[in-house]
């Protein structure tokens, strides 16, 4: 991945800070009863009186804006007309476009408030190993440096890593290199350069790493049956470490 210029820097700030809101507008407003198709057209038309586009919407043919995951849906869940039911453990994964550049966050909530005491561990430690990552962020460090340091939050808590999701680069497109594993050990992959955005996002379960995919193509699930979560930022690379870009 080339550094991002300056111009392209302003566009992804601005593009973080529509999504830091929208997603942030989302947590305050979701309650039980709420259907996720709801949820999605609070997120466009959000995201519309900010000026900003939704990046996922035709995104390899997918039929909707947001991911909205429940439970033991890991991930790329479309939103239906289920209404949320308090206790659930509902994850938003979202992506705008402004300017032609892309941002991508994600956050984990429990429906009606306090989450049970293996939920309330879940989203905790998969939290936490967010921030432990975007800890070691900063040019001349190695993405290993940024696996290893959220795999350890993760096993401290107990918690699944599901190998096949990673953070990835992104920008100009939804999905770019360096790929980032929640897993991995540090000193190794790319280096990372200055200029250079991330999203860094761990996922994670109360159970084994194994997912499968839904008969609509789409919808990611644990084998187990086990709960999973997910927290995501889109960062920026600099000399003494990263700027969120994503977070309000």
């Amino acid at each position: 991945m080339k550094p991002k210029t300056e111009v392209e820097i302003a566009a992804m700030r601005k593009s973080g800070y529509i999504l830091g809101t929208v997603l942030t507008y989302i947590r305050s407003q979701v309650v039980a009863g709420m259907t996720p198709k709801q949820v999605s057209q609070i997120a466009r038309d959000k995201t519309a009186e900010l000026g900003g586009k939704p990046a996922f919407a035709g995104f390899e043919g997918y039929p909707d804006i947001i991911c909205i995951s429940t439970n033991n849906e890991v991930q790329h869940s479309i939103p239906n007309d289920r209404p949320f039911e308090d206790g659930d453990i509902v994850n938003f994964d979202y992506g705008v476009r402004y300017e032609g550049m892309i941002t991508d966050a994600g956050l984990t909530v429990c429906i009606g408030g306090e989450p049970d005491k293996a939920g309330a561990r879940l989203l905790k430690g998969t939290e936490q190993a967010l921030y432990a990552g975007l800890d070691v962020v900063r040019a001349g460090a190695r993405v290993g440096d940024i696996s290893a340091a959220i795999e350890k939050v993760l096993r401290s808590y107990d918690l699944g890593i599901v190998r096949e999701l990673v953070g990835h680069g992104v920008g100009h497109e939804l999905h770019e290199s360096p790929e980032i594993p929640n897993y991995g050990r540090a000193g190794t992959g790319p280096m990372l350069v200055a200029g250079m955005t991330i999203a860094i996002e761990p996922i994670t379960t109360l159970g084994g790493h194994r997912i499968f995919s839904a008969h609509d193509g789409w919808t990611l699930l644990t084998v187990d049956g086990s709960r999973s979560a997910q927290f995501e930022h889109t960062v920026l690379v600099t000399a003494d470490g990263c700027e969120i870009l994503t977070q309000v």
